[in-house]
């Protein structure tokens, strides 16, 4: 029977929320020591842990019909498990993000102004087959003092149980209250609309998954959201790009791993440098198997490029598939990205630093590169441990969201006896 059309319905958000709020007071009260303690127990039991992980992981995979890409997200290896366990201990490394002092200053009247960082508290994480994102999510918001609820997808169930475990482990093993992460008790849908609707209870919610996910939390939350939109991203091989270079980074930034949100979906390459260019990245990237959906002016110079559509250029592959358009100079990049990105990564490749100016301040995505692949777009390499997202809205945060960008704000104000007249 469709879940829409029970009529025993008891709600577990409110419980699980509760627990989690009192689990983001001890959070926030904790020492940075004991915080780092359990990340760094918590890997541990990844590793110790690693068998029942992968088997675990292996029930998702049988019961999946997926596409090649999906099971790639969904599969965990043992190299996977180690670079989760990794990802902890180096999140346990980094300065603690609670209690930094972002801004001071004194006024005339005597009186001392704080700014100070502070967890933002109860974080609701909605998130699809990369069951790795459970274990990033749950260190990040440990580290950052804050209790978590994860949601992940029904195709990841078994796996996201058994990295919680690991997580529950690492919070008992420090003294801390394995209540700070918490994950749904099964993968019925309506979990996912009373976390969208708990005001009060859940501090943030952030969805990490496909367009459709984002755009119904976006649609129906009554609680913040910090989004991560698609990652419809951008490579702009420019006239005065190292051609080797070029060849080199077009291939790792579409076929390293093509079901991130951090590949490039489509290349645009300038117009003075196609002809000569353009066949050689082709075939550097159909040795590799990607396929392609190219303009007319593109298949102009190769003829047997299938014909891209308009909704070629407006689709995340997340696939070996790329889209490819030969444009005229920056401008006219930067207006193809304009129309059809999603503001999350575009990258320049040219050895012409005004050109690459140019591209860095006219893109208003979260990141901008030059010269580097766009799969550089991870927390990881960013220096945060890990990511719980990559945030693609205005507000509060941008690009790969880290322990500090899991802080708000309170102000302290130190005064010796002034009073306003």
């Amino acid at each position: 029977m469709d879940d829409t059309d029970r009529t025993d319905w008891v709600p577990a958000m409110p419980r699980l929320a509760a627990a989690a709020r009192e689990a983001a007071h001890a959070l926030a009260r904790s020492s940075s020591a004991m915080r780092d303690a359990a990340l760094r127990h918590a890997a541990q039991a990844l590793r110790d842990r690693q068998d029942d992980i992968l088997a675990a992981n292996a029930r998702d995979l049988a019961a999946s019909t997926a596409t090649a890409s999906f099971r790639d997200r969904l599969t965990l290896t043992p190299a996977r498990v180690e670079a989760m366990a990794r990802g902890l201990e180096d999140v346990a490394g980094l300065p603690d993000p609670v209690g930094r002092i972002m801004a001071e200053w004194t006024r005339p009247n005597g009186l001392l102004f704080r700014r100070v960082a502070t967890p933002v508290g109860v974080i609701g994480m909605i998130y699809e087959s990369r069951p790795n994102v459970g274990a990033d999510a749950a260190g990040l918001c440990i580290k950052s003092g804050n209790a978590v609820i994860l949601r992940g997808g029904s195709e990841s169930l078994h796996s996201a149980r058994a990295i919680h475990a690991a997580m529950a482990a690492g919070l008992r093993a420090a003294g801390l209250p394995e209540t700070a992460v918490q994950i749904a008790p099964d993968t019925d849908r309506r979990h996912v609309a009373d976390m969208l609707t708990a005001s009060g209870l859940i501090d943030l919610i952030i969805p990490r998954g496909g367009k459709s996910l984002v755009e119904r939390v976006q649609r129906e939350a009554r609680v913040p959201v910090l989004a991560h939109a698609e990652g419809l991203c951008h490579t702009y091989v420019h006239a005065a790009a190292d051609p080797a270079m070029a060849r080199g980074l077009v291939v790792n930034a579409k076929m390293r791993r093509t079901g991130i949100c951090g590949a490039t979906e489509t290349l645009l390459i300038d117009a003075a440098v196609a002809p000569a260019l353009l066949p050689d990245i082709v075939a550097d990237l159909a040795a590799r198997g990607c396929a392609f959906r190219a303009d007319g002016r593109a298949r102009a110079i190769l003829p047997d490029l299938p014909a891209a559509t308009e909704a070629d250029f407006a689709t995340e592959w997340l696939d070996a598939i790329l889209s490819i358009a030969v444009v005229d100079g920056v401008e006219d990049a930067l207006a193809h990205i304009a129309r059809y990105g999603s503001e999350h990564t575009e990258a320049i490749v040219t050895e012409d630093a005004d050109a690459a100016a140019q591209f860095l301040n006219g893109t208003d995505s979260a990141v901008v590169m030059w010269n580097a692949s766009t799969q550089f777009c991870d927390g990881g390499e960013f220096g945060f441990g890990a990511e719980i997202g990559i945030a693609t809205g205005r507000f509060h945060a941008r690009g790969p969201v880290g322990p500090e960008q899991l802080t708000t704000f309170r102000y302290e104000v130190i005064g010796t006896g002034q009073q306003r007249p």
